[in-house]
């Protein structure tokens, strides 16, 4: 395997297992409001539905911006994550929610942010290999020879 190929593959592994982290912890964080609001609290649907919205619009915001832009997302998933650490220590949350919050939040997004960037350096390094052989480097819609 070239120099080409292992970066293609490095760098589209990161990619997947990033958005995959985006996605498990976005369905987690919207079931978990639905829940916490209509079993626990007896919200009405209509109000539980809007909770998990949230969490929703968040990871389809990441996806998208994650798609193009790589190390914005991973910055402001390290952005977020230190946030929810702000929240909890300004909430004073008890040891068991820590766990859950580090289990669950920051944990994933961390790592998110760390394979979306280690796919953008994959990105670089890639386009530099890419560059290296004539007939393999990218060029223009607009090129002529």
């Amino acid at each position: 395997m070239d120099a080409v190929e292992t970066h293609s593959t490095r760098m589209n592994v990161d990619r997947l297992f990033a958005r995959g982290f985006v996605v498990a912890g976005g369905l987690f964080w919207m079931i978990a409001s639905f829940a916490a609001l209509y079993a626990f609290v007896g919200s009405s649907t209509q109000a539980a539905l809007l909770a998990a919205f949230y969490p929703f619009a968040a990871t389809v915001a990441t996806l998208v911006i994650g798609w193009y832009y790589e190390r914005t997302v991973a910055a402001l998933l390290v952005v977020g994550s230190v946030l929810v650490v702000v929240w909890g220590a300004v909430a004073s949350w008890e040891v068991g929610v820590w766990i859950l919050m580090a289990v669950f939040m920051i944990g994933p997004m961390l790592t998110a942010a760390g394979l979306f960037t280690m796919a953008r350096r994959e990105q670089v390094q890639y386009e530099h290999a890419l560059a290296e052989r004539a007939q393999l480097a990218p060029v223009t819609a607009g090129t002529t020879n």
